[in-house]
């Protein structure tokens, strides 16, 4: 292999590790706060971070529905 393929190689290396290194901190970031939010102001009595989302979800799903519904009438 060329030096050039080489140091191209070790500069790729470089640049997607500290992409895939920031792509792992925001995203951690961001899902407990998400996770601080449901649970703080979105979650019912004696439910779980996880069952609020799934709830939170299939209300979505309904609620789409409900839409569709609507607007083809």
């Amino acid at each position: 292999m060329s030096k050039i393929v080489e140091a191209n190689k070790k500069i790729e290396n470089a640049v997607v590790g500290g992409y895939k290194a920031v792509e792992n901190t925001v995203v951690g970031g961001y899902k407990k706060v998400e996770a601080q939010f449901i649970d703080t102001f979105l979650k019912k009595d004696n439910e779980t971070i996880e069952e609020a989302k799934a709830r939170l979800k299939k209300e979505q799903e309904e609620l789409k529905e409900k839409q569709q519904e609507k607007l083809s009438k």
